[in-house]
């Protein structure tokens, strides 16, 4: 593809030219109409041309696409008040940013100086993002090897393990940092308890704790915010992804003393909070809560669960499901290569973590017939690979 020559060899490509979607289905170039369960990495998440997304980026740009935020602005001032009007409990400041990472950085930045220390514990199997702060936080070592020296001061504990984290804080730990469910690594469930056990050990030591909710977050598991599954709210909140709807966006929720150490001018963003991201942003969180995406993503979650389950009864290959709402892990006992280039041959788009891990993100839109249509793939395409190995065998 023509791509390639000038992006280099930065991303794993799919043999797939997509030129539109609508909802959860996405069409190629030559036509050819697939199931979305990539979701853009989970940046589709209230679905493809979305028509409150459409309706308001379209009225936004008869107005004003950028105002900087030395400069106020309605559209980013109602974005903002709808935000904090849905945030966990405590959480009333935002800094706006452009991205996952961005929003990661920006939490870094605001602990360290709100606590006067540099030590920062992250989970084993934690992904937090590429650049170089972000990049520190995150776990495995295939991303980060090449671009040593990071950030110093990191210590890893073992995730769902409160002993590991005890035993990993010291007196200069500025925060903890978790996803209440590990995307990256394979959809990894919190224990029950331990969010709150992490909770009760920060407040006990003075340390802050930071939910990574960029993937798990804004509906994806069936709740608006993943942490509500174990009624604990952190700290800081880092969101990006679907946050409006496609358009660029992160968002830093904080408590308010803890923005309050920042002086003017210690972290700014030149596009964050620009009022097309910020009207996009309005349509996307009135659509998660007016529309019904959330309820929809619980309901919808369970029926592919519980189909998941029933493949697994009947497929050797599946190892193990996971997940909440529309965030699902399918642990296979192979390599899934071979199972992605099938589902899209059928129709269907997957996403992978690690070498035997399939992913689903679907739009929060979709639909229990799209679910079914993508079972039915997922079912034929593991007995073709069965076939071939029992074969190969």
């Amino acid at each position: 593809m023509s791509e390639d020559q000038f992006m280099g060899n930065l991303y794993q490509r799919f043999p797939v030219t997509v030129e539109k979607g609508k909802g959860s289905h996405v069409w190629d170039v030559d036509g050819k109409e697939y199931i979305d369960c990539m979701g853009g990495y989970g940046v589709a998440l209230v679905g493809h041309q979305n028509q409150r997304i459409n309706n308001a980026i379209k009225e936004q740009i008869d107005k004003i696409i950028t105002v900087h935020s030395s400069l106020y602005n309605k559209t980013r001032e109602e974005f903002l008040k709808i935000l904090i009007g849905l945030a966990p409990k405590g959480l009333t400041q935002v800094h706006l940013n452009n991205s996952g990472a961005e929003a990661i950085e920006a939490a870094i930045k605001f602990a360290r100086k709100f606590t006067g220390k540099k030590g920062m514990v992250a989970m084993k199997g934690s992904y937090h993002g590429k650049s170089f702060g972000a990049l520190s936080l995150t776990f495995n070592p295939k991303y980060k090897k090449a671009f040593e020296p990071l950030v110093e001061k990191v210590s890893f504990a073992s995730f769902g393990d409160i002993e590991s984290l005890r035993s990993a804080i010291d007196d200069d730990t500025a925060f903890v940092i978790l996803e209440p469910i590990q995307g990256e690594s394979g959809i990894i469930v919190a224990p029950e308890g331990f969010l709150q056990d992490v909770r009760k050990l920060c407040d006990e030591k003075g340390i802050l704790l930071i939910f990574d909710e960029i993937q798990a977050g804004l509906g994806r598991t069936g709740r608006l915010w993943a942490c509500e599954h174990w009624n604990t709210a952190p700290d800081i909140l880092c969101l990006a992804k679907g946050i409006a709807g496609g358009v660029p966006m992160g968002a830093t929720l904080v408590r308010p003393d803890i923005l309050a150490s920042m002086s003017k001018g210690e972290h700014s963003s030149t596009f964050g909070g620009n009022p097309l991201s910020c009207a996009a942003g309005i349509a996307a969180l009135k659509a998660l809560t007016e529309d019904g995406l959330v309820e929809n993503s619980e309901k919808m979650g369970k029926i592919f669960r519980e189909g998941l389950e029933k493949l697994k009864e009947n497929h050797h290959m599946i190892r193990e499901i996971r997940g909440k709402g529309l965030m699902i892990g399918i642990e296979m006992k192979f390599e899934v290569k071979d199972i992605l280039m099938g589902l899209m041959k059928k129709g269907v788009l997957m996403l992978y973590s690690g070498r035997n891990i399939l992913r689903i993100l679907p739009p929060l839109v979709i639909s229990e017939e799209d679910i079914t249509k993508v079972l039915h793939a997922l079912d034929s395409v593991l007995s073709e690979e069965e076939q071939k190995k029992d074969v190969q065998g």
